[in-house]
C-alpha cells in the first residue's frame, strides 16, 4: 500500500534522517576539538605540513563551527527534529486526552495489572465508598455508567509523555542558539599596555579589527610567582563610555569582565624588562649610565664603547633578581662576554683601561592579553540546557499512571473490578495499586467477601 504522504515530509520525518545527522555532527563536534581552531596558516603548516594545511582550509576546519556546511547540518537537525515531532505528537496528545471513562470493560478484565473484590451490598452503596476510598488514597476519580455499572477513572500526571517533546524543543533552542553565536557572534583577542586603552579588538583567525563601541583601559597588571613560574596573573581594568568610566574590575583567569554582550577574559600576558646598566672608564673616569632593552646593541660614542644584553633571566620571582648575560666591546681587540647579576658589578679590562660595568637596577613595562568574545546566542543555550534538564526529568523520572475501578452487580452483592497501567515504574505503581485494593478490602463499610487477582 502507497503512502499518501509528500515525499519530502517522509524524507524530513525519517528516524534514519535523525540518527545520520545527529552521528555527523557528532563526527565533526570531535575533529573540531581535535584540529586547533582559529590558528594562523602558518601555525597549520607547522603542525600538519602544507598538503593537510591547505585540506583543513578547504574544509573550514579550521573555523569549523561557523562554516556553512556545519550551520547546514544544524539546520537539517532541526527540520528532522521539528518534523519528526509534528509526525509523532498527535498521537501521544490523543494519549494525553483521552477520554478513560468511554473503555471497554473487557479491555479492563483483560489489563496485566487487576483485581476482583467482591462485596455483599448492592452496587450502589459500594459505588459511594469507592470513590471516598479512591480519594483517600489520592486518586480522585471521575465517574461514568459504563457496562451496566458505575466506571471510576483517575490518573496521574499525564502530560509527563510529553516529555520527550520538552528535550526536542530544548534540543531546538540550544541549536538555534548556537546558530545565532555562529553567524551574529564574535571571538578576537588584544594586547592593552598598563596605563593604556582600545576601543577595538583583533578577530581571531583573520586579524581583522572589530570596533567594541566602547574603549577597555587596563589600569594595572599583576603578576604573582612561585619560586620560577606565575601562580596567578591579574589586570585591573576600567570600561568607559564617551570618555566616562562607567564599571571597574579586577579580571583573572576563569573571572572575566562581562559588559554589553562582551566577555574579556585574562588569557595572556607580556612583560619587558629594561635594565639600568652604568659603565665608567676607570683611567679616564668618563662615566654614563643606560637604560638598556634585552637584545638591543648600545653605543657610547664618546668612549667608543659598544654593548649589549645578549640575554636575561628576568626578576620573575618573589626577590626580583635577575641576571644578565652582557657583550662588551671598544674596537679594541675581541669582544668581552660576562655575567651581571642583581645590582652587582664587574670589571671589565680591555687594552689601554678597564672598565666599571655595574646593574643599577630594572625597569617593566606590561601589556595584558585578553580574549574577547560575544556570544548573542549564549542565553539561548542556556535556557535550552535548563530546558533540557527539566524536560528529562520528566521523561525519566516521572510516568503516567491510570487507574480504573469498576462497580457492577452481582449474584449476591456486587463486583468490584480495580484495574491499572503505568507507562514507567511498574514496580513503584504496583505498590499504589496495592494499597487502593487493601484500601478497598479492609474497609470495613465496603463488606468484601472474597477476592481474586
Amino acid at each position: 500500500m502507497k503512502s499518501n504522504k509528500n515525499i519530502i515530509w517522509e524524507f524530513f520525518a525519517s528516524v534514519k534522517l535523525a540518527l545520520f545527522t545527529f552521528f555527523v555532527l557528532a563526527a565533526t563536534s570531535i575533529i573540531g576539538t581535535v584540529i586547533p581552531q582559529n590558528s594562523s596558516s602558518a601555525e597549520y603548516i607547522q603542525y600538519y605540513g602544507q598538503s593537510a594545511a591547505r585540506l583543513i582550509a578547504i574544509l573550514d576546519f579550521n573555523d569549523m563551527y561557523r562554516s556553512w556546511w556545519f550551520l547546514a547540518l544544524l539546520v537539517l537537525f532541526c527540520l528532522n527534529l521539528i518534523v519528526c515531532s509534528i509526525e509523532r505528537l498527535p498521537r501521544v496528545w490523543k494519549m494525553v486526552t483521552l477520554d478513560n471513562l468511554a473503555v471497554e470493560p473487557e479491555r479492563i478484565r483483560k489489563m496485566g495489572l487487576r483485581a476482583s473484590l467482591f462485596s455483599s451490598l448492592d452496587s450502589d452503596a459500594v459505588s459511594g465508598r469507592v470513590e471516598e476510598l479512591m480519594a483517600a488514597a489520592g486518586w480522585k476519580a471521575s465517574k461514568g455508567d459504563v457496562g451496566g455499572g458505575t466506571l471510576f477513572f483517575s490518573q496521574k500526571t499525564p502530560w509527563v509523555r510529553l516529555g520527550v517533546y520538552v528535550v526536542h524543543l530544548s534540543i531546538l533552542i540550544i541549536f538555534i542558539g548556537a546558530i545565532i553565536g555562529s553567524v551574529l557572534g564574535s571571538k578576537g583577542a588584544v594586547y592593552i599596555p598598563e596605563g593604556q586603552s582600545t576601543d577595538r579588538i583583533f578577530e581571531t583567525g583573520t586579524s581583522r579589527e572589530i570596533p567594541l563601541g566602547f574603549e577597555v583601559r587596563c589600569d594595572q597588571f599583576d603578576i604573582e610567582y612561585y619560586d620560577t613560574r606565575p601562580k596567578e596573573y591579574r589586570s585591573d581594568l576600567t570600561v568607559l563610555e564617551n570618555g566616562k568610566e562607567v564599571k571597574k574590575q579586577r579580571i583573572v583567569v576563569n573571572d572575566p569582565l562581562d559588559y554589553r554582550g562582551w566577555t574579556f577574559y585574562q588569557s595572556s600576558y607580556d612583560l619587558r624588562y629594561q635594565y639600568t646598566i652604568s659603565i665608567k672608564d676607570q683611567i679616564s673616569g668618563l662615566e654614563k649610565t643606560f637604560t638598556v632593552p634585552p637584545r638591543q646593541q648600545v653605543s657610547w660614542n664618546e668612549a667608543g664603547v659598544v654593548f649589549g644584553i645578549l640575554g636575561d633571566e628576568p626578576p620573575n620571582n618573589k626577590w626580583g633578581s635577575y641576571s644578565l648575560k652582557i657583550w662588551f666591546s671598544d674596537n679594541k681587540g675581541p669582544a668581552s662576554n660576562f655575567i651581571l647579576g642583581t645590582n652587582s658589578s664587574a670589571n671589565v679590562r680591555r687594552p689601554g683601561t678597564t672598565y666599571l660595568v655595574s646593574a643599577q637596577g630594572f625597569s617593566r613595562s606590561a601589556r595584558t592579553g585578553l580574549q574577547v568574545a560575544k556570544d548573542p546566542g549564549v542565553w539561548y543555550v542556556y535556557a535550552g540546557c535548563t530546558l533540557m534538564l527539566l524536560g528529562l526529568i520528566v521523561t525519566f523520572f516521572m510516568s503516567h499512571r491510570r487507574m480504573w475501578v469498576h462497580v457492577v452487580k452481582a449474584e449476591k452483592g456486587a463486583e468490584i473490578l480495580v484495574a491499572g497501567h503505568s507507562n514507567k515504574n511498574k514496580v513503584g505503581f504496583e505498590k499504589d495499586f496495592e494499597l487502593l485494593v487493601d484500601a478497598l478490602s479492609s474497609d470495613e463499610q465496603v463488606h468484601i467477601s472474597g477476592k481474586k487477582s
